[in-house]
Parts: structure tokens; C-alpha cells; sequence
């Protein structure tokens, strides 16, 4: 099965000119759902994880799956403002502006090895913030894992730029 013929492309959405990559389409085929899932784990068999990092929304469904096959720990970093109780906050910049990823300031421990996971990765930004949280708080970033990039966006290039390890399954052209 080829990860790529499960995701949906919906023209000018959110706005004229872009191609949406919809990751739905692959969640509610139970057969590709599981192949992707196996397949972002692969490049890291064997190596300890402590806990699974997801970045807002999508992420929170491919890091809860992969945090239950590896019995381990589940983190969501979010949009600023809805995880209660005291977290760590890190800016950083989108097309139009500036926005805040959070994560709460107990999620990961000094030493901890965690797995980044998001279903895509376009300028970076989203991800370099959910690093620079994850660093804040001493975790061990073993690599990041999604399940599109579109590499004319260069987020990959940003986070390999991090000294950060990228797993994609499958590039899309164009933003």
C-alpha cells in the first residue's frame, strides 16, 4: 500500500492557491492508518523512548497511537492557552504573523529520550518551536517523524538544521 494514494488533496483550502494535504482520509482507513503508523516508528526499533511529543492538532493522533504501540508516555505541545496548570512557552513565526506553542512544564524529565511526531512538516516553524520547548526542559530529542513533507516549504531543512534526525513517509510538490 502506498501512504500517499491514502491522502486526500483539497485545491484552495484554507485559501485560493493552496493544496491541502488531508491525513483524515488515511486515519479512517484502518489498513493504511497502521502501515503509517508501523512505518514511523521503523527508524527507531530498538532505541529507548520515554515518551511520544505531538504537535497540535493532527499530531495528537499519530503521537497517541505510537505512544500506546511503544508503552510509553504521550506529551502534546499546543497552541497557547489550552493546557491548564503552569507550562513553557516558546514564540515563533508563521506567514502571517507570530504565534505560541505550549507544553506543560512537568511533560518530560531531564534525560528523558523522546519522539517528536506530526502528520506534516511545511516551514518548520511549528516543530523548531516544540524543540526548543522539548530542549528547555532537558528532554533528548532522538529524532521527528511525520508523515508528509513538502520540502519546497524547507521545514525539513530547518529542523535538520537543529542537528535533529527527519523520518517523512511521503513529499508532496507545492505548498
Amino acid at each position: 500500500m502506498d501512504i500517499k494514494d491514502s491522502i486526500r488533496t483539497i485545491p484552495d483550502f484554507p485559501k485560493p492557491g493552496i493544496q491541502f494535504r488531508d491525513v483524515t482520509t488515511l486515519f479512517s482507513n484502518p489498513q493504511a492508518f497502521r502501515i503509517a503508523i508501523d512505518l514511523l516508528l521503523h527508524p527507531y526499533a530498538g532505541q529507548p523512548i520515554d515518551k511520544v511529543v505531538a504537535l497540535e492538532a493532527r499530531g495528537f493522533i499519530l503521537g497517541g497511537a505510537i505512544a500506546h504501540q511503544l508503552s510509553v508516555g504521550f506529551v502534546p505541545i499546543r497552541k497557547a492557552g489550552k493546557l491548564p496548570g503552569k507550562t513553557l512557552s516558546e514564540e515563533y513565526s508563521l506567514e502571517y504573523g507570530e504565534a505560541v506553542m505550549e507544553m506543560h512544564d512537568i511533560a518530560v524529565s531531564p534525560g528523558e529520550q523522546v519522539l517528536v511526531v506530526d502528520d506534516l512538516i511545511a516551514t518548520g516553524g511549528t516543530c523548531e518551536a516544540g524543540v526548543k520547548l522539548l530542549r528547555r526542559a532537558g528532554a533528548e530529542i532522538i529524532g521527528c517523524a511525520f508523515i508528509i513533507d513538502l520540502p519546497a516549504l524547507g521545514g525539513r531543512k530547518l529542523v535538520e538544521s537543529l542537528g535533529l534526525n527527519v523520518h517523512t513517509l511521503c513529499e508532496f510538490e507545492g505548498d
